[in-house]
């Protein structure tokens, strides 16, 4: 299997589909994953099982969620170990337990707020908790342009954000990770950048030099915290034959300095290709987990429409 990155960051990949999921049963895409302190991999996809949980050698440990969801998009592990689920064609956040209980519902599954109206909820996509103190935050973007904050017990502390280009307003605001010292980082996809705000919504600075930024997953493990960047393709259909232009995935420390950059060609089903990592997670061994809105992007507009690769193992080396 060939190998991804260079330096102190270089991973095996296979090109395939990760996980043996239950016979008879297909992704049709994975869009999001987390990973717990036990290392259990949750997949959340738009298939047969909603949600899948693995082991880390792709082994299912149990499905959950039939009937719940019109589109899953986003899924975190909360402090406790809760499972928090975005569904955004519904416009709705859940809680569940690890094994699929629900146990809290925010917003009115089905009933969205007006459009950029900065009103919870008009298409959310994550959630990302303070590990401070549990405070967390909604990123609503794809029809507001706004982050929502909350307390530990889910009152509404404050929302920011506008539609723009300029500092502190969103182009889809995708992804939230808040880090050790309640900085938040947001994804804000389509103006290709992330922004890092105050825990008070105040904006700090931005990285950019990415392409369409799409997830966040902050990791402690290490010597230094390490942030990693899933990132669509940023060309057009005549310039797919470009490279440096993602899809990708970038490993980069807190202050935006990137490391390294997994994938150099464009998208593709060849080992070492991706289509669009939506979501990202890193286990206990550093091994990265990418989940990719294939279908969406790509599979559904082939003729006849074709369910790729959505689920992507990245296994750390040396």
């Amino acid at each position: 299997m060939p190998l991804l990155g260079s330096g102190d960051y270089v991973y095996e990949v296979s090109g395939e589909d990760w996980g043996d999921i239950p016979e008879g049963s297909t992704y049709k895409e994975a869009t999001s994953v987390a990973v717990d302190p036990n290392d259990n991999v949750y997949v959340f996809n738009r298939g047969t099982n909603p949600m899948i949980v693995f082991d880390t050698d792709g082994k299912v440990q149990q499905t959950w969620g039939h009937g719940i969801f019109t589109s899953p998009h986003g899924v975190t592990v909360g402090p406790d170990g809760t499972i928090w689920c975005v569904d955004n064609a519904d416009h709705s956040v859940r809680q569940f337990t690890s094994d699929g209980k629900l146990l809290k519902t925010m917003g009115t599954p089905g009933q969205r707020s007006v459009p950029m109206s900065g009103k919870p909820f008009s298409g959310p996509t994550h959630v990302g908790f303070d590990p401070r103190n549990g405070d967390f935050y909604i990123a609503d973007g794809y029809s507001n342009a706004v982050v929502h904050k909350y307390s530990p017990d889910g009152k509404e502390i404050l929302s920011w954000g506008e539609s723009g280009t300029a500092e502190g307003q969103f182009n889809i605001v995708h992804y939230v990770a808040v880090d050790r010292d309640g900085w938040v980082y947001i994804a804000d996809r389509e103006n290709h950048r992330i922004q890092v705000f105050s825990p008070e919504g105040k904006y700090e600075t931005q990285w950019v030099n990415l392409s369409r930024a799409a997830c966040l997953h902050l990791d402690y493990r290490g010597s230094q915290p390490l942030m990693y960047i899933g990132e669509y393709f940023a060309g057009i259909g005549n310039n797919r034959m470009g490279t440096n232009l993602g899809p990708r995935v970038t490993i980069s420390d807190l202050k935006g300095n990137y490391l390294a950059k997994l994938g150099l060609e464009t998208y593709g089903d060849e080992p070492g290709r991706f289509y669009s990592p939506h979501g990202i997670a890193v286990d206990s061994k550093g091994d990265i987990y990418v989940a990719e809105v294939s279908w969406a992007d790509y599979g559904s507009k082939m003729d006849p429409p074709k369910e790729l690769r959505s689920m992507q193992k990245l296994v750390k080396q040396g």
